[in-house]
């Protein structure tokens, strides 16, 4: 008996895993079924594994929907590890620099499911400044950051944001965000007014790897009466890219010359 239970809750926590690391990955809308079906498990045991997983913060329901992702929990959970790993300690003293030089907010930010992770910062000196965004996460289309790193992920992404029209719910203008993309990709920088609150000013620029791959972006956070468009273009936007070089070329990212 203490066999066969000890081998059943091996599989389950195994089943759990696999069940997080779907939530991850999956671009498309997350169901019962879906999941049941890729995990091979009954629906009934699914919804057990996700209802226990619900209860711990590492998964979430969309009570409109009745779709599911990943939780708050999970996310603070993988900022932990993060904590330790190459891309905060790499990032961590350009982002000290940057913030020293300009005494704004700057932010080391990832891709995660279509939406953008705040993952560690270094806070300005000014009295009047953003909140603090670490942890939090946000619609990549809402935002700098995420228009940044999926403008620069690929040739292709516009293409194929195009055809995935109908799954990007909360859009509210495709073919603009299109446009936007296209500009961002062309000038290796992002700028909104704002995305992320009534009178921030995002800045941010996409880092990338050894194989060209897009790992995240250097996210600038100030008020917006401080980040005035001569400001932006002669001194914010110039130091930005190239601490995004800097930290690129620290992993390894040598750019081809035209």
């Amino acid at each position: 008996m203490d066999r066969e239970r000890g081998t059943y809750s091996v599989q389950s926590v195994l089943k759990a895993f696999d069940l997080l690391e779907v939530l991850a990955t999956e671009d498309s809308v997350v169901t019962i079924p879906l999941l049941a079906n890729k995990l091979d498990l009954s629906r009934n045991k699914m919804f057990r594994l996700l209802a226990t997983l619900e209860d711990k913060g590492l998964v979430e329901r969309d009570e409109a929907t009745g779709t599911f992702r990943l939780g708050i929990y999970a996310f603070e959970m993988a900022q932990h590890i993060l904590n330790s790993a190459s891309l905060i300690r790499l990032a961590h003293p350009v982002l000290e620099e940057l913030a020293r030089k300009h005494d704004e907010a700057v932010y080391i930010t990832v891709m995660n499911n279509d939406e953008v992770l705040f993952l560690d910062m270094v806070d300005s000196f000014q009295q009047i400044k953003t909140t603090a965004m670490v942890g939090r996460r946000f619609p990549f289309f809402t935002n700098a950051a995420g228009k940044a790193i999926k403008a620069m992920s690929s040739t292709d992404m516009i293409e194929r944001l195009g055809k995935r029209r109908s799954r990007l719910n909360g859009i509210p203008d495709v073919k603009k965000l299109e446009t936007e993309l296209r500009d961002i990709r062309q000038s290796g920088v992002a700028v909104d007014f704002g995305g992320l609150g009534e009178g921030v000013c995002a800045v941010a620029v996409a880092i990338k790897d050894y194989a060209g791959k897009v790992v995240g972006a250097l996210t600038m956070l100030a008020p917006s009466f401080r980040m005035l468009q001569e400001r932006l273009e002669l001194e914010i936007i110039p130091s930005m890219q190239e601490s995004a070089e800097i930290l690129s070329m620290k992993f390894g990212y040598a750019k081809i010359p035209a």
